[in-house]
C-alpha cells in the first residue's frame, strides 16, 4: 500500500497483542517480524501456510477469505458500505466520488469492529 491504512483495533485483539508481545523479538518494531528479516513485517503468505498446517487446503480456506468472511457478514448486518470498504482499504471506482470523499468513518469503523470481534467470541462458543 502506498498510503497509511488506520486500523481500529476491538479490546479483543489488543489483548492478544499484549499477550504475545512479550515472544516477539525487542529490537524489531513488528509485534509479526518475518521470520528471515525481524526488520521486515511477516510475509503475505505466512498465513496461508499456517492454515495448510492446521490443515485447510487452498479450495476451503485462504487468508483473504477471512476478509470476504467480514465483509459479507457485516454487509448481511446492515453496517454502512462505506465504512465497511474503508476498513477494507478498498479504493473507491467512482473517480469523482474518490476525488472528493475522505472520510476515513473512524469512530464507526471503531464501532464496527468491536461489533465484529463480539461477533467472533460469541460464536466461537457454539
Amino acid at each position: 500500500m502506498k498510503s497509511m491504512h488506520i486500523v481500529p483495533l476491538p479490546r479483543q485483539a489488543v489483548d492478544v497483542l499484549e499477550e504475545v508481545k512479550p515472544f516477539t523479538c525487542p529490537t524489531s518494531k513488528f509485534i509479526f517480524p518475518s521470520i528471515r528479516n525481524f526488520n521486515r513485517p511477516m510475509g503475505d503468505t505466512t498465513v496461508n501456510a499456517a492454515l495448510r498446517r492446521l490443515g485447510y487446503g487452498r479450495d476451503k480456506f485462504t487468508g483473504h477469505g477471512f476478509r470476504s468472511m467480514a465483509s459479507t457478514i457485516l454487509n448481511e448486518n446492515r453496517w454502512p458500505a462505506d465504512v465497511i470498504e474503508r476498513q477494507l482499504a478498498h479504493v473507491e471506482k467512482n473517480t469523482v466520488r474518490a476525488a472528493y470523499n475522505h472520510a476515513e468513518y473512524l469512530e464507526q469503523r471503531r464501532d464496527m469492529m468491536q461489533w465484529w470481534a463480539d461477533w467472533l467470541d460469541e460464536k466461537a462458543k457454539c
